[in-house]
């Protein structure tokens, strides 16, 4: 399976098939995927990716003439991450979680208080509840853009299933039609 030129990629390799296990992101050049050994170094790549894109000398004692870190399998479960998200701001949390039929992730923010963000407007409203973080942090510094579920990486999970408000529109929808 390929992917378009500059992709970054968030992998999901551990047993706990919600959470995020690995960090990856494709080489500009030779397109072989290289881990990343930490989300911030991983945020860091990704925020200017367009601008910068990442090539595997970037990694140390990696070249494109070796082996791929990662390979595409059905034993992994992926995602695909938008370029140019900005970094989490620093003292805050974000936090991606997968939705139970895998169909896509949701995002939110820890602040530095622990209230949870979940979207710009939360945002806002925290900064005017808290004018301590004020001159800290700015709504455009947060972003609730989630990565792509690869699709065909979940085993038993087709096309056609998606969150459970999707699959009722489809199932009304069938019903609905003429026979």
């Amino acid at each position: 399976m390929g992917l378009k030129e500059g992709t970054t990629l968030r992998a999901a390799v551990d047993e706990k098939p919600r959470n995020i296990g690995a960090y990856a992101v494709q080489c500009a050049k030779c397109f072989k995927l290289r881990l990343i050994p930490t989300e911030e170094e991983y945020e860091v790549i990704r925020q200017a990716f367009d601008e910068d894109p990442w090539v595997c000398n970037r990694k140390p004692n990696a070249s494109c003439d070796d082996p791929a870190d990662l390979e595409f399998g059905d034993t992994s479960r992926w995602v695909v991450d938008k370029p140019n998200i900005p970094k989490t701001p620093a003292g805050c949390k974000r936090v991606l979680t997968m939705r139970g039929d895998f169909s896509k992730m949701d995002a939110w923010y820890v602040m530095p208080n622990g209230k949870r963000v979940r979207s710009l407007r939360d945002v806002g409203r925290f900064l005017e509840a808290h004018p301590e973080y004020q001159g800290q942090f700015f709504v455009p510094n947060f972003r609730f853009t989630v990565p792509k579920v690869m699709e065909g990486m979940f085993p038993g999970i087709s096309k056609e299933q998606g969150s459970s408000g999707t699959s009722k529109r489809r199932k009304n929808s069938k019903r609905g039609g003429s026979d």
